[in-house]
């Protein structure tokens, strides 16, 4: 495999439902562009000395969704690093933006079928720990999708193959650090007078 090597100053942070992909992609987009791969649970779990499901058990969900506003504030690099990001992560108040000004932000998606069929093999994802798991996933995914898709440049991970979403991820990346890097008219029209 081919690594292309990217700005260190721009973090890639990938968003999206639980059992997207996010944690296997951003693995698979790390080491395509030679960048130091983050999940934020697995770092939140580190520093907590606690799993996801104790933290919402003796902590609550409240004081988990701090742990990830601090982990995305100051706990990790401010370049070169692709972080999974926690699926209710983006949708806590002001999140979006902070996320925004941090880095690069890609949300990955999947058919409703495939979500369910994902999550239903585990047994750690605390939001699920319900009487009806599949309704639950219905209600929050209502409420996720739209602040998903308005934060990032949404790719879906429907039939496709771990490569083929990691390349896709990485154009993306690029593309908006180009973007990114070029001057906008107004930059221009105030150099040339």
């Amino acid at each position: 495999m081919r690594k292309e090597n990217a700005s260190p100053g721009s973090n890639l942070y990938l968003i999206g439902f639980m059992g997207v992909g996010k944690s296997a992609v951003g693995r698979h987009v790390a080491r395509l562009l030679d960048m130091r791969f983050l999940d934020s649970d697995h770092e939140i779990e580190q520093k907590a000395g606690m799993s996801i499901p104790s933290i919402f058990k003796t902590m609550g969900e409240a004081a988990f969704r701090q742990m990830e506003r601090e982990f995305i504030e100051t706990g990790h690099p401010d370049g070169g690093c692709v972080v999974s990001c926690g699926g209710g992560l983006p949708i806590e108040p002001g999140m979006r933006e902070l996320l925004l000004s941090k880095g690069v932000v890609v949300c990955l998606f999947a058919s409703e079928a495939t979500i369910l069929e994902r999550t239903s093999r585990n047994d750690r994802r605390p939001m699920l720990s319900v009487e009806d798991p599949v309704a639950r996933v219905r209600q929050l995914l209502a409420k996720r999708l739209p602040i998903y898709m308005n934060t990032g440049t949404g790719i879906s991970t429907e039939n496709r193959s771990m490569h083929e979403v990691a390349a896709h991820v990485a154009r993306a990346y690029r593309q908006e650090l180009r973007l990114r890097a070029k001057p906008s008219c107004d930059d221009a029209q105030t150099q040339t007078r």
